[in-house]
């Protein structure tokens, strides 16, 4: 449905994350992947989704004045929002323990912001999820953090690798935000354009 919609739009992803090409490929439009540097910082004082619409936007905005009238920019950024904080990526192996200690047999929220940036407008929404663990043996973090290097993962995990099979046991709202992209909320604001 959306190919037909977006087929003289030239729609850029701008995600080095395989898990978010992977699922916006599940859309069936043609795309490409452009990645545009930015440094994602952001100012202190944002919470939750604050923090994501803005590197969302942040993400996007490198991409002004290059835009023609043909061009979609995608941007997104997720956190996982634990104990009023964010928890980005892990720094190291060390940090990516730390983190899923943490998250051990509580609850967090996992938080995507996207960014759909063309030529005249600029539109951002979000997703949250809430994301329930089971308490993990250090065994059984050490496993995953030395199998599956998360540390290119908000919160120090991917929901769709073998900490998420063993540890989730309640999930609210969407596992594809959990993985970085909220499709069913993107696929509705693409209709809307």
């Amino acid at each position: 449905m959306l190919s037909e919609k977006f087929k003289n739009k030239n729609i850029i992803l701008a995600s080095v994350s395989p898990r978010r090409q992977e699922l916006f490929k599940e859309l069936r439009v043609p795309f490409s992947i452009q990645i545009k540097s930015v440094e994602e910082k952001y100012p202190s004082n944002l919470k939750e989704e604050e923090i994501t619409n803005y590197l969302a936007v942040l993400k996007a905005n490198a991409f002004e004045n290059k835009l023609t009238e043909n061009d979609l920019v995608i941007t997104a950024d997720t956190i996982v929002w634990y104990q009023n904080k964010a928890l980005e990526k892990p720094r190291d192996e060390q940090h990516a323990i730390e983190m899923l200690q943490q998250l051990s047999g509580t609850s967090h929220k996992v938080i995507t912001s996207i960014c759909l940036k063309t030529f005249k407008t600029q539109k951002v929404f979000f997703d949250v999820t809430t994301v329930h663990f089971k308490e993990f043996t250090d065994e059984e973090i050490n496993f995953y953090v030395k199998n599956y290097k998360p540390f290119d993962k908000a919160g120090a995990y991917g929901i769709q690798e073998w900490i998420g099979f063993i540890g989730v046991t309640k999930l609210e709202g969407s596992y594809f935000n959990v993985m970085g992209l909220p499709v069913h909320k993107l696929y509705e604001e693409m209709l809307k354009m």
